[in-house]
């Protein structure tokens, strides 16, 4: 046990180093995780460390989606939902259909039904490689948030074709109908589900005495319970985590203490940050056990079906992503689309944003030994070794390429109407506006009587006035100005700061106090950063 905790203890710290070196080199993370998973792979320390996939789907998959599902915007979800929905649905299974036929093609002895299993697998891209490189490359918001949206989804219709390919291999027979039935029955109930034990934890959040610290310990429970009771009855447990993540997220306001939003997202994002440093180091450490198991054909051979079946999936989603286009250009005449003409900018960057990760792995893993207490499962070997040639080329290849394709590309953001630094200053004046007009309202009688009140009229008057400025100043002389407040701010907040650790030092004053006041200077200065970071993106 203590060997074990030692091993996982220096794979984190390696994946700190890898990750700091990805910034450094700035390179997407999951790419440099990956090679460097390579690389330790043929060292004696971690050349034995495997993926069980019953960890996968169990331990990260849930946190994981619930983090997505948090982050997601349910507006822009449901303005994309088409397009979302029809990647996340129709386009797996379209993709598992070509991947079955191009198996059963390529590969001799491969069954149809061989064919399916190895489509389900293969067919979802992962979605964190994606976006990790659109944040560093400017890219319309619009594009990252149908990336998002289909990763929450696309792990459901592939694992569910995968389920039913599995027992088409081991029982001998397929049911086409039985299987329509049972794929929305899955879907439908898995959802239902999601969302019941959503409005349970819900109910708790709202009627419960609950504390921070008991908020966030609820939400590391809630994607577990949900996973949990879906798969438990054969459904989607995929779904009933987004379902009930999206519900949750969605009421955030009304469920959970200020204390709560603060505490919340710093702790989801450590937890996220490990879950995923760990599942793409592991993906590249299976280099040795994948490569061993090979016995059906040599492993040129293997290299070659894997590299073809991965030019195939290429294709199918680039050519996928601009049908898309094409048929939303049809079906304006029909029905309302949220973009009338996508153009092929946006498709070609979508359609070359394909990278698979780690759940088409633990789904290859899942494949059983032993088709039944006799016989060996035909192909498993091979599926396991294309499955990690696939995620390998699409991960690396398409991954270390995405920036170049975007840079060429240049797609224009058409979805924007007003650029985001002037939309903060009219949600800012906005604001302003409303507690003064409140204050007229409810107050008038207390302003000349109260002087905190008074002095929060004053300044409300004062803000108002600037954001007037600043919408009515030309560019170069508002961002000159807004640098150089910003840079004074941030240093009176260190002179602030470094008076607070000089009373620290004085007996009468309570460090508790003055770590309380340290902390709200801290939350000064991340909004002055963070508004600096804008700044640069833009």
């Amino acid at each position: 046990m203590q060997t074990l905790f030692v091993q996982y203890a220096s794979l984190i710290l390696i994946i700190l180093a890898l990750v700091m070196l990805a910034n450094k080199l700035r390179l997407a993370y999951p790419i440099v995780l990956v090679l460097g998973g390579l690389a330790l792979s043929f060292t004696k320390a971690f050349s034995h460390v495997v993926i069980d996939p019953e960890l996968i789907f169990f331990i990260f998959l849930p946190p994981l989606l619930y983090e997505a599902a948090w982050q997601t915007s349910w507006k822009e979800f449901w303005r994309w939902r088409r397009v979302i929905t029809s990647f996340a649905f129709p386009i797996v299974i379209l993709t598992s259909c070509v991947v079955a036929f191009a198996s059963y093609l390529l590969i001799p002895g491969f069954t149809l039904a061989l064919g399916f299993l190895l489509g389900g697998i293969v067919s979802p891209p992962d979605a964190i490689s994606a976006t990790t490189i659109m944040r560093q490359v400017k890219v319309p918001r619009s594009l990252v948030s149908i990336i998002e949206g289909e990763s929450l989804l696309n792990d459901a219709s592939s694992l569910v074709v995968f389920r039913f390919a599995l027992v088409a291999v081991t029982t001998g027979q397929f049911y086409f109908s039985e299987a329509v039935g049972s794929f929305f029955l899955v879907i439908i109930l898995g959802t239902l589900i999601g969302l019941v034990i959503g409005l349970v934890f819900y109910a708790i959040y709202v009627w419960l005495p609950t504390t921070p610290s008991i908020e966030v310990v609820l939400s590391l429970l809630a994607p577990y319970c949900m996973y949990y009771f879906a798969e438990h009855f054969h459904y989607s447990g995929v779904l009933a985590v987004v379902a009930g993540g999206l519900l949750l997220s969605n009421r955030r306001q009304n469920m959970l203490t200020y204390q709560g939003r603060v505490q919340s997202p710093n702790v989801w994002s450590t937890i996220g940050f490990v879950l995923n440093g760990l599942v793409f180091l592991l993906i590249g450490l299976q280099l040795p056990a994948i490569t061993s198991q090979i016995k059906e054909v040599s492993l040129g051979q293997a290299i070659w079906y894997g590299l073809a079946i991965s030019l195939v999936l290429i294709i199918t989603r680039l050519l996928c992503s601009l049908g898309a286009s094409l048929f939303t250009r049809f079906m304006k005449h029909f029905i309302t689309v949220a973009d009338p003409n996508p153009g092929w900018k946006i498709p070609i960057i979508f359609g070359w944003a394909g990278m698979r990760g780690v759940v088409s792995l633990a789904a290859a893993l899942s494949v059983p030994l032993l088709l039944d207490k006799t016989h060996p499962f035909p192909y498993r070997d091979l599926i396991l070794f294309i499955t990690f040639i696939v995620i390998l080329v699409t991960l690396v290849f398409q991954g270390m390429t995405m920036p170049w394709i975007i840079r060429k590309v240049n797609p224009e953001d058409r979805y924007t109407a007003i650029p985001e630094s002037r939309q903060e200053i009219i949600i800012q004046k906005k604001m302003a506006m409303a507690s003064l007009q409140f204050l007229e309202d409810q107050y008038r009688d207390q302003l000349p009587l109260n002087e905190h009140i008074n002095n929060l009229y004053a300044r409300l008057k004062l803000d108002l006035a600037f954001f007037n400025q600043e919408l009515n100043e030309s560019e170069d002389s508002k961002e000159n100005s807004l640098k150089s407040f910003q840079r004074i701010y941030l240093e009176i907040l260190q002179k602030q700061r470094d008076y607070l650790h000089q009373m620290n030092h004085r007996a009468e004053f309570d460090e508790e106090l003055i770590r309380k006041y340290l902390s709200l200077i801290d939350l000064e200065e991340m909004k002055v950063r963070e508004k600096l970071l804008q700044e640069l993106d833009v």
